[in-house]
């Protein structure tokens, strides 16, 4: 776990204000008994999380893919080729949709604008040097040409949920939900 205190409280607020603006139906699904805290959901998701990412064509067409997805410090963060249609697709239209599922132990459903961390012709994010690390310590330093390969995102969420109906299933403590 990778998240500061004001980390895990932004996320907790972000989780409450998603869920209170959700439809009935949907609050009917996730209730406080089937989801989890910032602090439950950040112990669950370490190391790499598959993500069904969902980006807009240019005739506005949804297109989904696969990514590594990572969740450090409450967001997730993923990467892609430099020449792959979903980074041109995110250059163009960087609203971004994300799912995480684990059969029906856990969902975790984001939205909101994908920025890019390391662009070729231009500032790199501020906490770009630790991420590289990060990631260089997790695919290792000759996986990819770090300058030229690849483009990493933080999705900054504007609406997460999560349902998780069994915190034990997942290697959480019962005690805990």
């Amino acid at each position: 776990m990778r998240e500061t205190p004001d980390d895990l409280h932004r996320l907790q607020a972000l989780l409450d204000a998603s869920l209170s603006r959700s439809t009935a139906h949907l609050r009917s699904i996730i209730s406080s008994e089937r989801t989890l805290t910032a602090e439950q959901l950040t112990g669950v998701l370490t190391g790499m999380c598959t993500l069904a990412l969902s980006t807009v064509t240019a005739k506005g067409e949804p297109r989904v893919s696969g990514v590594d997805g990572h969740f450090l410090h409450g967001t997730w963060h993923f990467g892609t080729a430099r020449d792959a249609a979903k980074a041109r697709h995110l250059a163009a239209r960087p609203a971004v949709s994300a799912a995480h599922m684990r059969g029906e132990d856990l969902g975790v459903f984001t939205h909101g604008s994908a920025e890019v961390l390391n662009p070729r012709d231009g500032e790199p994010a501020a906490d770009w040097p630790d991420l590289l690390a990060y990631f260089r310590d997790f695919y290792g330093d000759d996986a990819f040409d770090w300058d030229n390969d690849v483009l990493f995102y933080r999705l900054h969420p504007q609406w997460m949920a999560v349902f998780a109906p069994d915190l034990a299933r997942l290697g959480g403590k019962a005690d805990e939900a």
